[in-house]
């Protein structure tokens, strides 16, 4: 039997080697229509926020059931003794400038996603990883001071509300004008879906990252 997986994993090497996929003359035409429906000219957005908004919403409420579960799971257990952390400077001199160019990164995204490769997402992966390279440099309890200061649950959890209603909104057919293809006021409504995924993302990495360095001692 293990001769056939050898010889299976060989023949498919091969033909993904030597076999072109087919490619056909549609998907064009496809990423103009999806342009101009949507207002912006990044074509990933506009599937993700207009055509597929339905299942966005979903994505959305997931990760933040996967955040509640954390907290659940978690709750029961003792704080960690100990915070591992980078001892040497060169690392953490590193690892906050990378928190920096992460967190310029995730703002870009945020605001100009729609026009550009990216999206709300990836600019909440973003700037969750600012935030977990600054962790990693920084006092943990200073983390939660700040993270309680300004109040970054309660912002979290009004922006899920405030995408869901917004996409609600937009999928009983009401939307905003779309503008001017290519300017940063486009797209009716997608910049704000946008921007409010990118929040709800990156504050949610954060409060996941305070959790497990509260009660595991690293990230």
């Amino acid at each position: 039997m293990k001769w056939v997986y050898i010889i299976a994993s060989i023949l498919l090497f091969v033909k993904m080697l030597l076999v072109a996929n087919p490619s056909a003359d549609f998907p064009l035409p496809i990423v103009e229509t999806i342009v101009r429906e949507s207002g912006v000219p990044n074509a990933v957005s506009g599937v993700i926020f207009r055509n597929r908004l339905y299942d966005t919403i979903f994505e959305v409420v997931v990760f933040t059931i996967a955040i509640l579960g954390c907290n659940y799971l978690l709750a029961t257990e003792k704080p960690f003794p100990m915070v591992y952390q980078l001892p040497d400077s060169p690392s953490i001199l590193l690892a906050r400038l990378g928190a920096t160019i992460s967190a310029l990164v995730g703002i870009e995204l945020a605001i100009r996603g729609h026009l550009s490769p990216g999206g709300g997402f990836a600019a909440g992966v973003a700037g969750g990883t600012a935030i977990g390279l600054v962790a990693i440099t920084y006092s943990p309890q200073a983390m939660q001071q700040i993270y309680q200061r300004w109040q970054a649950a309660r912002w979290e959890k009004v922006s899920v509300l405030l995408f869901i209603v917004l996409s609600a909104v937009t999928l009983c057919g009401w939307e905003l004008p779309h503008g001017d293809l290519g300017t940063l006021v486009s797209g009716g409504i997608l910049p704000f879906l946008n921007f409010l995924v990118a929040v709800k993302v990156a504050l949610g990495s954060w409060a996941v990252i305070l959790l497990f360095i509260h009660y595991r001692g690293l990230l």
